[in-house]
């Protein structure tokens, strides 16, 4: 299985750079990130739209579209895990995991997204989201290995 996490902007900030880098090189699956950079524009809205839009096109084609979200579904690291091992039991090649930039993601762009999550209700920097959701992948591979890792 592939996992891609696209992402707006380039992340330049080390201290987010190596939290993904740490748990990107610990996962089994072959792994890529994307940043996409949108020429700013003065409307935030149509700024959110071109973003979104850019994100959809550089996911590699039939994947299975994963939303990150405030709004999205509060999961526990293992029903996550749980959905992934749903998704390549069933045949899954991609997975692609959304991040938008800082005004989000235009929910009303993306059709049909296989899974909408959030990492919280709070808001966290969008730089910081690409660590954070390659150390929930890492944990979801390592809850599906049995490993210790993760503590219920």
């Amino acid at each position: 299985m592939r996992v891609s996490i696209l992402a707006i902007g380039k992340n330049r900030q080390h201290v987010f750079k190596d939290l993904y880098e740490f748990y990107a090189a610990r996962i089994q699956w072959e792994i890529q990130l994307v940043e996409v950079e949108v020429r700013k524009t003065l409307d935030w809205k149509k700024q959110r739209l071109n973003e979104t839009k850019k994100l959809l096109s550089s996911a590699p084609k039939g994947s299975h579209i994963v939303i990150l979200d405030e709004s999205g579904k509060l999961l526990t690291s293992r029903e996550f895990s749980n959905w992934i091992n749903n998704q390549v039991d069933s045949g899954a090649k991609d997975l692609s995991f959304l991040i938008g930039g800082p005004h989000g993601l235009d929910l009303s762009a993306i059709s049909s997204p296989s899974l909408t999550i959030s990492l919280g209700r709070v808001t966290w920097p969008h730089l910081m989201i690409r660590g954070m959701i390659a150390e929930q992948l890492y944990r979801a591979q390592q809850i599906l290995k049995n490993h210790p890792y993760h503590k219920d």
